[in-house]
């Protein structure tokens, strides 16, 4: 027995049900009538013992969010049992660090740059000028004004520059202020981490040394 709607499909197989769910509509219109079809459908199918219920999505990526909504649905009928739930589509959450978003341009005196994640700054940043983020900051130019870097905790966040010589510095809530002959020193590419809740600074070269996930040229 096969009941449709533009979006759904319920096919009744030997051993259970298969709901075939459009995968080319809006989700939210897909509730929709989701909810409407087991609301309207005949008594005979989704009333009475237990059901066995097959789950297909088609091609549409779904968040676990979206999933549970489906789920949530289907689960109002208590006589429905699911026990699958098939997308090619539906792939496992992939952890790892977020991905770097690349900015340009120049930070003056006065201005704040702001950015959720690690940022690739691509310019300069003025005495005066500020830039936070919640994860890393690289700049690629010369870094005069205030990096604060890991805003909300994250203690494993680091502040890189082409041209290392900030009036400020903060990670998470460490705050450290350059010493005066910063002013004077010669200054290269260098990058700033926490360590036992104290400020270090280091050469880029030894980033690695922080960051084993990196990928290492060797040479040959």
């Amino acid at each position: 027995m096969t009941v449709k709607s533009n979006h759904v499909t319920i096919k009744g197989i030997r051993d259970g049900l298969v709901f075939l769910l459009d995968d080319q509509c809006e989700f939210e219109e897909l509730l929709y009538e989701l909810r409407y079809k087991l609301e309207h459908s005949h008594q005979n199918i989704l009333t009475g013992p237990i059901v066995h219920v097959d789950i297909k999505l088609g091609n549409r990526e779904v968040t676990e969010d979206q999933k549970e909504a489906i789920l949530d649905i289907l689960k109002q009928k208590g006589n429905l049992l699911i026990r699958s739930i098939d997308s090619p589509a539906l792939k496992p959450e992939v952890k790892g660090p977020p991905p770097i978003i690349t900015m340009c341009g120049m930070v003056r005196s006065g201005q704040v740059l702001h950015h959720e994640g690690n940022l690739l700054f691509l310019g300069d940043i003025n005495p005066g000028g500020t830039v936070t983020c919640t994860g890393d900051i690289y700049v690629l130019g010369s870094l005069r004004g205030m990096a604060h870097a890991g805003i909300g905790g994250d203690e494993d966040s680091i502040i890189a520059a082409s041209v290392f010589a900030p009036t400020q510095l903060r990670i998470a809530d460490i705050i450290s202020r350059p010493p005066d002959e910063w002013e004077s020193r010669e200054t290269g590419m260098e990058f700033a981490y926490l360590q036992d809740n104290q400020m270090q600074i280091d050469k880029m070269s030894n980033i690695v040394r922080l960051r084993r996930d990196f990928n290492v040229f060797k040479g040959v």
